[in-house]
């Protein structure tokens, strides 16, 4: 079934503006937070803390339809994901191709994560090397006791979230990552995105 559209007149220049500024403070508001979110600067050199990903992986993932919907609809993919270190070991990047069990969707996207030496945290940017586009901003965060922790502000949908990515490793040969969205500064979180590696054989 498709809603209904109803057109409305456009808002006049000053409410225009006035409404970009409350959604530019938002947003602020909403990366300061998500900055705040994140572990304190570690005092370990993280530099190597993600070497538990690098080499070539089975994906089995599990993303939300429709997030921050009230949607409980989850659809399954497998698929690859190869990860390599760059930059004499100073990032690492990573090639992530997926398929819905169904076969009717696919992704296939890069990501880059570089590794700040002055504040110990890395800065996750997902890629999109077909399209050509780096998106803003990054997830930012660090490991605590085996725990990644990576926060980021973003808009969705027309309101102001915080993002956070957890990355852990339930076992010597296994990694695991989740994505959730919060709505409300963080009181509360819904998983939307279940992403486990095992080795490839």
């Amino acid at each position: 079934m498709e809603l209904e559209t109803t057109l409305t007149p456009a808002p006049s220049a000053p409410k225009r503006r006035s409404r970009s500024l409350l959604a530019g403070a938002l947003l602020c508001a909403a990366a300061q937070f998500a900055a705040a979110q994140a572990p304190g600067v570690p005092t370990h050199d993280g530099l190597h803390d993600f070497d538990f990903v690098i080499g070539h992986w089975n994906v089995h993932l599990r993303k939300l339809l429709h997030p921050l919907t009230g949607s409980t609809e989850w659809v399954e993919y497998e698929g690859t994901s190869v990860m390599t270190k760059i930059w004499d070991d100073r990032a690492n990047m990573e090639d992530f191709k997926v398929t819905s069990l169904d076969k009717r969707l696919h992704m296939d996207a890069q990501t880059l994560r570089l590794y700040n030496p002055e504040t110990h945290q890395w800065s996750i940017y997902l890629a999109y090397a077909a399209k050509g586009q780096l998106p803003m901003p990054p997830v930012v965060g660090s490991f605590k006791d085996g725990r990644g922790e990576f926060y980021d502000a973003e808009d969705f949908d027309g309101r102001s979230i915080i993002v956070r990515y957890v990355w852990t490793q339930p076992t010597p040969t296994t990694a695991h990552m989740e994505q959730s969205f919060s709505p409300d500064w963080g009181r509360t979180w819904e998983v939307n995105w279940i992403c486990d590696l095992s080795p490839q054989t």
